[in-house]
């Protein structure tokens, strides 16, 4: 019978901190190194479910892995070695308060808001008389910004460099590595039959340069 990993107590040589998510286990390495332990642990709804599932870790970390493997001659990321199933050691990041969602298809939240009569997202202005799941001319880039309580909030490029949250050139540069992303996400998918509608990805610094960390 599967067994499942749901807790984790490591102590690896040069470690400085741990830190215990809601589904992963993440241990510092001296100044420059994490060690991603992806366990079985089920989270719905902020609520850490009391019994995991058997393999679930493995499944996400090696897809993740398996992303920025096919991604990493588009924009550089953050993952060394996948040493375990379950397991990823990357560079440690500074990251980026920023979620770079970029939007394909007119739908979920982006549709209830234009249906309401919204007809600008994120300084994105949207043309008039488009329909639900309706396939934008480009995709969009409707940046959400972390909140500190309750849910992460849109902001336009211009509002998040005035913010200070990114400088200028970081934002074009996750917004090139993003549009890049989604359009070999979009690639990949197609070769399956599916259509990418929308996604987001998250980016951090490194050196003062910024690489793709989720």
């Amino acid at each position: 019978m599967a067994t499942t990993l749901v807790n984790t107590d490591f102590n690896f040589p040069g470690q400085t901190a741990v830190y215990h998510g809601k589904v992963r286990d993440v241990y510092s390495i001296g100044d420059d190194l994490l060690v991603m332990v992806a366990t079985d642990r089920i989270s719905a709804f902020d609520v850490i479910l009391p019994k995991g599932i058997p393999y679930k870790g493995q499944a996400l970390n090696q897809i993740a892995a398996s992303m920025l493997d096919a991604t990493a001659d588009l924009v550089p990321n953050w993952k060394i070695s996948v040493p375990d199933p379950m397991v990823t050691v990357g560079y440690r990041c500074e990251g980026l308060r920023l979620e770079m969602i970029i939007r394909g298809y007119l739908a979920g939240s982006a549709w209830r808001e234009y249906k309401a009569g919204m007809r600008e997202l994120c300084g994105v202005k949207l043309p008039e008389g488009m329909v639900e799941n309706q396939r934008f001319p480009e995709p969009i880039i409707t940046p959400t910004t972390k909140a500190d309580a309750g849910h992460d909030e849109n902001i336009s490029r211009e509002e998040a460099i005035a913010q200070g949250i990114v400088t200028a050139e970081q934002f074009d540069t996750m917004a090139a590595y993003t549009r890049a992303l989604f359009k070999k996400g979009s690639e990949m998918a197609a070769e399956k039959g599916l259509i990418l509608v929308d996604t987001k990805y998250e980016f951090g610094l490194r050196d003062g340069k910024v690489i793709l960390i989720d």
